[in-house]
């Protein structure tokens, strides 16, 4: 089926906004608020139509927040004609589930045919899903999981920090979510960092699906705004000409950043369905559509039209282009000579610098660090004493950052995130899984990872990256084996787009050396993703080794060569994404022996085994990994305990071998 048009997308050359975009005057004009008062009923209708053809939805806050809406989209600098263009305003709907009210006023704005969304929202295949999704002309990201949108408002506010177009973004959000401990966070970073270019709307309609906000969670919160720095300010957030006056003044504000405090009635005229949280995720009756749509001057002759639409099929998708990745250089690489001790972390931070001495001179080059508390540990304190406008400490807000970051990297930049793997990871999944789903390029760097953060103890020995982000379809997990291969998948991963998560120890790794004594991974070793190293060539048996390990594997592979057993050895950085050769090259021995610094049930291992089964490999395979939380201890020590020293190894290929 042929993709869905824009409205006037063959107009894409568009050099100027319409004239009355980006609240330039200082207050409405009766002929707009007439028009958006007119608008507003017949979204209402519209609202309750596609509700009650998808037979689910949420009518009632998409009715309470649609003055919110229209005002955006009429009245903010975008464009229907060209909605990506890189200089628009960024409107953020936090609350996604309102989705009906979104969906209608971007199409009265002129984004697409309104009997599309009204036909096809929440069916099989369509671009107007339940939540607010980017496969929609105007939706800037996919949310529904509350919470999220302020955070990505900092992203976008960035983005126009750094890149010098300085439009503004708007958040929408709801009341309820403002229960959430990531909006705390994101108002503290916003106001920080001084965002006058950041508005967040809240739209109070004081009712959650549970019930009355002041009964589930009671919050103030205008106290609870003015306390982290910002301005607040309350409305009727059905007047036309109150929220077009305050949203005036926070496109012309220079201050500390506005949040409007929206009231406002769920369930907006149609007397029936307002100020009851049935409607809050529940359309109106079928048997009450019509008494519902007659209160709105609406007599609903278009249903039947709608009806069929809906037989036949969702509307087709819209062709919305993507950001291009920036361009970058990256240098040539490092080598560290044999006698280097040097832990991967600190060849990070290093290649880091070095990428960022070569581009960001340039004018059009976006590119951002975040850091929680941890720049010392991480290592992007140099580059944060080099360019300290480019890197962004936000303090141990995880969830916050891990958004902000993720949010940024998909405008065209350069979005750098590093912390330590339990906090990079495991604390903030379902920020990585909305990355993910957005199509994102974040750069995840998470040090401290596994057993080997040693000391630290289980709580901090993170040890099922790769099983939480395997579980995406987006996300691409690396582990270096030492200094050399971490400068060249650092600098390589800079340079791609896309979302990939790098992972390091915490200890000096040595320097992998060559059969000759030579740095096997510097010099002119050219990292290919997706590829393993062949360390050193032997027969029935591989070892296989992922990340840190190869330094156990090497010493155990050096003991068994000096008594005579020639084994074959193996390196694997890339975990998500195997080689057809590399699989054959494999299956090519009798037997596997995968080690790994990684739960033995998630693993690399795992992976591998699902791979070359499915690839009709007749190998043995045995997993050597972390098979239960470990106590704190020097790493060497707790390696040992759980079986994976030299000696471990060892003594497990032998018993193969027999």
């Amino acid at each position: 089926m042929s993709s869905m048009r824009f409205a006037n997308e063959q107009d894409t050359r568009v050099k100027d906004f319409d004239p009355w975009r980006g609240f330039t005057s200082s207050a409405l004009s009766p002929e707009w608020r007439k028009k958006l008062s007119e608008t507003a009923r017949r979204c209402r209708a519209q609202i309750l139509k596609m509700t009650s053809l998808a037979a689910s939805g949420h009518p009632g806050g998409s009715m309470s927040s649609l003055e919110l809406y229209l005002t955006l989209y009429h009245m903010a600098r975008v464009d229907p004609r060209n909605p990506m263009r890189d200089d628009r305003d960024r409107i953020i709907v936090s609350h996604g589930h309102t989705s009906p009210g979104a969906y209608t006023a971007l199409a009265a704005a002129g984004f697409f045919d309104p009997a599309a969304a009204m036909h096809g929202f929440r069916q099989a295949g369509s671009p107007f899903e339940g939540h607010v999704e980017r496969s929609v002309p105007g939706i800037e990201w996919d949310t529904g999981n509350l919470g999220q949108g302020l955070s990505v408002g900092i992203g976008k506010a960035l983005y126009a920090r750094l890149s010098g177009l300085n439009f503004h973004t708007f958040v929408i959000m709801g009341d309820g979510e403002q229960q959430k401990g990531q909006v705390g966070e994101a108002r503290r970073v916003a106001a920080k960092f001084a965002l006058s270019r950041l508005t967040a709307i809240i739209d109070r309609n004081r009712l959650q699906i549970s019930g009355r906000t002041v009964d589930i969670l009671p919050q103030d919160l205008a106290a609870e705004w003015e306390a982290d720095g910002w301005q607040a300010v309350e409305i009727d957030g059905h007047s036309f000409d109150q929220i077009y006056g305050e949203l005036h003044r926070a496109v012309t504000n220079e201050g500390r950043p506005i949040v409007i405090i929206a009231n406002t009635v769920m369930g907006k005229d149609v007397g029936f369905m307002e100020n009851d949280e049935a409607f809050h995720g529940a359309p109106v009756a079928p048997d009450m559509l019509t008494p519902a749509l007659a209160l709105l001057g609406d007599h609903g002759k278009d249903l039947p039209a709608l009806r069929e639409l809906r037989k036949q099929g969702p509307p087709p998708a819209f062709k919305i282009p993507r950001p291009p990745y920036p361009p970058v250089e990256t240098g040539q690489p490092a080598t560290y000579g044999a006698d280097v001790k040097m832990d991967n972390r600190t060849a990070f931070g290093k290649a880091l610098l070095a990428v960022a001495d070569l581009n960001l001179p340039r004018e059009d080059f976006v590119m951002a660090v975040f850091d929680c508390d941890l720049a010392g540990s991480v290592k992007t304190a140099a580059f944060g004493q080099k360019y300290p406008d480019n890197f962004f400490q936000c303090g141990i807000t995880e969830h916050n950052t891990a958004a902000i970051a993720g949010s940024l990297s998909a405008e065209r930049a350069v979005s750098i995130w590093a912390d330590f793997a339990v906090f990079g990871v495991d604390e903030t999944f379902n920020q990585a899984r909305l990355n993910d789903i957005n199509h994102a390029n974040l750069k995840l760097f998470c040090t401290h990872t596994g057993v080997q953060v040693g000391e630290d103890g289980k709580t901090h020995q993170c040890i099922d990256y790769f099983a939480l982000l395997n579980s995406t379809f987006g996300w691409r997990v690396i582990t270096p084996a030492d200094p050399n291969q971490t400068d060249r998948i650092t600098r390589w991963v800079l340079s791609r787009p896309g979302n990939f998560a790098v992972f390091m120890g915490r200890s000096a790794t040595p320097i992998i050396p060559d059969a000759d004594g030579r740095p096997f991974f510097g010099g002119d070793y050219e990292y290919r993703y997706g590829r393993m190293d062949v360390l050193r060539r032997g027969e029935r048996l591989a070892l296989v080794a992922a990340g840190n390990m190869c330094a156990i594997a090497l010493d155990a592979w050096q003991r068994l060569s000096r008594e005579g057993v020639g084994i074959s050895l193996i390196s694997v950085a890339d975990w998500s994404d195997f080689h057809a050769d590399d699989l054959q090259m494999l299956a090519a021995h009798e037997h596997l022996v995968v080690l790994e610094d990684h739960n033995v049930k998630t693993g690399l291992g795992t992976a591998l085994a699902a791979e070359l089964f499915q690839a009709g490999a007749r190998s043995t395979l045995t997993k050597m990994g972390v098979t239960a939380y470990a106590s704190s201890g020097p790493p060497a020590d707790l390696f040992r305990l759980l079986g994976l020293d030299p000696a471990s190894v060892v003594a497990r290929v032998k018993a193969i071998l027999g």
